[in-house]
């Protein structure tokens, strides 16, 4: 428990760094009784929270702290005690049983008149944080989604570094880009292994984790629930609550559709991305720039060009390109016929045809094109 007011409790060299969601927090404090400010863990949710708390009166409770949880173990008398004061609850959904108890207090705070701006709700996004909420304080609570760093908070500048490294405050702050990913590669360990399991749902850490990277490699793809629920060895429905449940904890986007009909903008596939940048790059592999940009410091050898008929495999080659296709390999067009039988029939490897030798024997141009009609399949 801290009262801030006054305190600058996160600063770096630059200071702070002013976050485009805060004028708005602030107003929606003006607006409403409770706001909660959801986001990813690591976001920057407790710090622009902690800003906002330097600069009026506030209360800070942290629900992971086994000191601050037992201050609650009666809510009611202990928020009472504190009504003139703004109260920060941090990770909140540890305590889903308080939202009735804030119920009562907000309608009491409304009959003595302290309408708005009581309580600052920090949450993770989980499932049941947002299902008790819109069950207790239906018409008293707005929400707030904070993302990671923007190119408008950082500057132009940073566009470089926001890309490769992301949004989240700890790897695009980091000294290198090496501690970058290193704190990515911690921050998807821990978020499978401990923070979802927190959270309620019982999904293996590794089939979320290949689920995940599937994501990534189709980043901004449409979904196929079944060709993901095959690569994972399970069905459709399973796809959909694992992306569900990543949806929920603001990891991954699912983009609807833009059709004029409703309708359709429901049942056809979203398009599905990884909010953050630098999470795709390591779920990928790719650890700094020089991997992304697919540059591995040697030059690549080239393949040697193709040879063959200028049509593709699918497209039979016209009368014009046998023509010029013989005329090039020293074949007259008259010798031209498909199969492997005698005369030294020669392959056309780039467009799967044969172009016949010396001994392939004599005829008029019109009966040799009657032959290459009938035999349009490709070898």
């Amino acid at each position: 428990m801290a009262d801030l007011q006054g305190k600058r409790p996160w600063s770096g060299e630059a200071g702070w760094i002013p976050r485009l969601q805060d004028p708005l927090l602030r107003r929606r404090l003006e607006q409403f009784p409770a706001v909660a400010l959801l986001g990813p863990r690591q976001v920057g949710k407790t710090t622009l929270a902690l800003q906002l708390a330097a600069t009026i009166p506030s209360l800070y409770l942290d629900l992971e702290a086994s000191a601050d949880l037992a201050r609650l173990s009666e809510p009611s008398l202990f928020l009472q005690r504190h009504a003139d004061k703004l109260v920060i609850l941090d990770e909140v959904q540890r305590l889903p049983g308080l939202f009735a108890e804030l119920r009562g207090l907000i309608d009491a705070g409304r009959r003595q008149g302290q309408a708005n701006g009581r309580f600052l709700l920090l949450g993770s996004a989980s499932v049941e944080l947002i299902r008790q909420s819109s069950e207790s304080l239906a018409g008293r609570l707005a929400f707030l989604e904070l993302g990671g760093l923007h190119a408008l908070e950082l500057g132009a500048d940073a566009l470089d570094k926001l890309w490769i490294r992301g949004g989240f405050p700890g790897s695009t702050l980091a000294a290198t880009d090496g501690d970058s990913a290193e704190w990515r590669r911690q921050f998807i360990r821990t978020y499978l292994e401990r923070d979802i399991p927190q959270l309620g749902p019982r999904v293996p850490a590794e089939t979320l984790r290949r689920f995940w990277t599937m994501l990534a490699h189709g980043q901004g793809s449409l979904l196929n629930a079944a060709e993901l629920g095959r690569s994972l060895g399970v069905d459709g429905k399973t796809v959909g609550r694992y992306l569900d449940l990543l949806v929920d904890l603001l990891l991954v986007r699912r983009l609807p559709p833009l059709l004029a009909n409703v309708g359709k903008r429901l049942v056809r596939s979203p398009k599905v991305l990884v909010r953050d940048s630098g999470l795709v790059h390591t779920l990928l592999g790719l650890g700094d720039a020089t991997a992304v940009l697919g540059d591995r410091g040697e030059a690549q050898p080239q393949p040697p060009p193709r040879q063959g008929l200028p049509s593709s495999p699918r497209r039979p080659p016209t009368r014009a390109h046998v023509r010029g296709h013989a005329i090039s390999h020293g074949v007259s067009p008259g010798r031209w016929r498909g199969g492997d039988g005698a005369g030294g029939a020669g392959r056309c490897a780039a467009a799967g045809w044969l172009i016949a030798g010396p001994g392939a024997g004599q005829g008029s141009l019109d009966a040799e094109q009657r032959q290459v009609d009938a035999m349009r399949t490709p070898i």
